[in-house]
């Protein structure tokens, strides 16, 4: 019998958070919603429309399977349907064989449909410095195809023009033809820069999103200059190859948090039109904001009627049910959820959901010296503004030197790891701050701060993390339990960071078995058992 479903009933979830509003959607039921629409790490948005349907597709890096596409029928409420790829083998990092891919990897993708197919795009950040072009009929029931390999293009944007010709935009201002079936770029095409930086633009400006809208072109950037805020500006022409002029569309702040920039705008069936924009907020990530967008003098100017990003706002579309981003999982399916991603490739062998049905098992199957060289550790986003997760492990086939566990994930992470030494086992809470080589990413140093020690006498163990990411917060708070009813905090408040230098993305709650002597061992996952707190107080 799984032992999650002996204590279903009891109040395992709820002891810091009794009497709060427990909600997995940003959808108040209503009909409206509150911003940010997606609080969680879902970086470099591209959203299009597609019949009655919106799809979505964000960026995940070094997470297997990656580039994660959604749909939604109102813009609020996204399902995760399908990815682009199961794993990236361009480099023996993304095996992490002697280095890793932290941070690299799937970039920016950009998501268009043309003629009965959708295309995707991106480029890693990373050697050989190669796109991919992927393309489906139909992203929530057959597999992304690999169409070909093109020349690197940095935040690009895909735009089939009416004429039937294809183009790139990337970078700062760059713009290349393709080849009209994208197999590579055009010889003799169109290759130049359409616009140079003026006098305000005088720091960052990327994150190219590009579209024709009433016979004119519209290209939305990042801007942030130097001793400037962070903002959204659009550039706009009646050719594709210019002269192109610009206008700040958006620079606004939000929720107590700088800034909201990057992103796309999409419109409705009925001619209403939206942007899609992320902000930074911290250990959480980069999350989704979704404003109006208002077409004045032919410049699609975000926000509200003063420019700011609405708090709350009605939903585009009614009547749509609310969906969760991330889920509980007792592991009961013959198939991974497809909400979960493996920090890096994965390796196959070392993991199962059959052979102890109901229970997923992690394997040790390399011996390595800590947590950012382990393969198969298996995450899921954290969501704002507050919310809590527990696992159940069977420790019993750990051997000599297995280190399995909980964790609050990033470059800086907060770790409940249960470690066999001398044949006993001990829970501890620690900090540990990984240091990475800039080239290849490998792990250099790791600075590991215990802050607790508990030995334990069994091997069922429940480990449990509440976030919480109001602003001022970014705070991980660590239990565990002997019963699952029972929870004792353990080791002290973990501060939840966010640093583009390693990581580049939000923290994500991961589920570890790893070997530091030798291999064979094993521990088995009951449940992982997740709620978003909605309820700010």
């Amino acid at each position: 019998m799984k032992i999650r479903d002996s204590i279903l009933c009891a109040l395992t979830m709820c002891a810091l958070f009794s009497g709060q509003v427990q909600a997995q959607s940003s959808d108040n039921g209503d009909g409206t919603f509150a911003n940010p629409v997606l609080w969680a790490d879902v970086p470099d948005p591209d959203v299009i429309r597609v019949g009655d349907w919106f799809y979505l597709v964000s960026t995940t890096m070094h997470l297997m399977p990656g580039a994660p596409v959604m749909r939604s029928k109102d813009l609020v409420n996204w399902e995760t349907v399908s990815y682009l790829f199961d794993r990236l083998t361009d480099t023996p990092n993304y095996d992490m064989d002697g280095c890793t891919a932290y941070g690299r990897g799937q970039w920016a993708t950009s998501l268009r449909y043309h003629d009965g197919k959708f295309y995707a795009y991106f480029s890693p950040n990373d050697r050989p410095f190669r796109g991919y072009v992927y393309t489906t009929t139909d992203p929530a029931k057959e597999k992304w195809e690999l169409v070909s390999r093109t020349p690197h293009f940095h935040d690009a944007s895909l735009l089939f023009d009416d004429d039937g010709r294809v183009y790139m935009f990337y970078g700062t201002g760059q713009l290349r033809e393709l080849k009209p079936d994208l197999s590579g770029v055009q010889p003799g095409g169109v290759d130049m820069r359409i616009f140079e930086r003026d006098s305000t633009e005088t720091g960052l400006l990327e994150g190219s999103r590009a579209i024709k809208h009433n016979g004119k072109y519209y290209l939305l950037m990042i801007s942030w200059p130097n001793g400037g805020k962070r903002r959204q500006v659009c550039y706009r022409a009646d050719k594709i190859t210019g002269p192109y002029e610009k206008k700040v569309i958006l620079e606004a702040d939000f929720g107590g948090f700088p800034y909201v920039g990057q992103g796309c705008i999409v419109d409705d069936a009925k001619g209403n039109w939206y942007g899609v924009i992320f902000q930074d907020r911290g250990g959480v990530g980069r999350v989704l904001t979704l404003m109006p967008c208002r077409w004045v003098d032919g410049w699609p100017m975000l926000g509200d009627a003063d420019g700011q990003v609405p708090a709350v706002m009605e939903k585009p579309v009614q009547g749509s049910p609310a969906i969760p981003l991330v889920v509980s999982d007792d592991f009961g399916d013959k198939r991974m959820k497809i909400h979960w991603q493996w920090n890096h490739n994965p390796i196959q062998k070392a993991w199962s959901l059959e052979e102890r049905p109901g229970w997923l098992r992690l394997k040790t199957s390399r011996v390595v010296e800590n947590l950012f060289w382990a393969p198969n550790t298996l995450t899921q986003r954290m969501e704002g503004p507050k919310c809590t997760a527990s696992v159940a492990i069977d420790l019993s086939h750990m051997k000599e030197g297995d280190v399995a566990g909980f964790s609050a994930f990033n470059g800086n992470s907060g770790v409940l790891a249960i470690q066999k030494e001398n044949g006993k086992k001990c829970l501890t809470m620690s900090e540990q701050v990984v240091s990475l080589d800039d080239k290849n990413k490998a792990v250099t140093a790791l600075d590991t701060k215990e802050k607790a020690r508990v030995e334990l006498n069994q091997d069922i163990i429940y480990l449990r993390i509440d976030g919480d990411f109001r602003p001022g917060q970014d705070m991980a708070t660590f239990y565990y339990s002997l019963n699952g009813k029972d929870w004792t905090q353990i080791g002290s408040g973990f501060k939840m960071i966010f640093d583009y230098r390693r990581f580049f993305m939000g923290t994500k709650y991961a589920i570890f078995n790893y070997a530091t002597q030798e291999t064979g061992g094993y521990v088995d996952v009951d449940y992982f058992d997740y709620k978003r707190i909605k309820n700010e107080g």
